[in-house]
């Protein structure tokens, strides 16, 4: 079972993923900035960050590079909705600070468990794998 951190200003966002991640067996935890996020972190250790890139106090760039710094081997997922613009060039500063993956917001469930089939290794074969994606 994989210990993860959602990391999102939007409650919703936060409650969905919450549901999704548990749905597959994953202990989580919950922040809504990345100060929190990294408060989190120091507290507990994680093997998993999903987080936002655009939020108030501190955004997911500046998570995912204290991540990477003080935390190297956990796991890190980049999501973002762009705000007012596409969101690729956000991700692909996201990719470039270390995230592992980069999600494009908004997206299936499908797509969030195949980023993390790749993230943590578990492939279809692998008896701790995640269920079946459904849409």
């Amino acid at each position: 079972m994989a210990r993860s951190l959602i990391v999102d200003d939007e409650p919703e966002i936060l409650v969905i993923l919450d549901r999704m991640l548990r749905k597959m067996n994953h202990e989580t935890v919950t922040a809504g900035n990345g100060k929190e996020a990294l408060r989190r972190l120091a507290e507990s250790p994680m093997d998993l960050v999903i987080t936002d890139l655009i939020m108030p106090e501190s955004e997911g760039i500046e998570t995912i590079a204290a991540v990477r710094k003080r935390w190297p081997a956990v796991k890190i997922i980049a999501m973002s909705g762009g705000g007012r613009q596409s969101p690729t060039p956000y991700l692909a500063v996201a990719a470039t600070l270390g995230a592992d993956a980069t999600l494009a917001k908004p997206f299936q469930r499908a797509e969030l468990v195949d980023v993390l089939r790749q993230v943590l290794g578990a492939g279809p074969d692998d008896p701790t794998s995640f269920p079946a994606s459904r849409s």
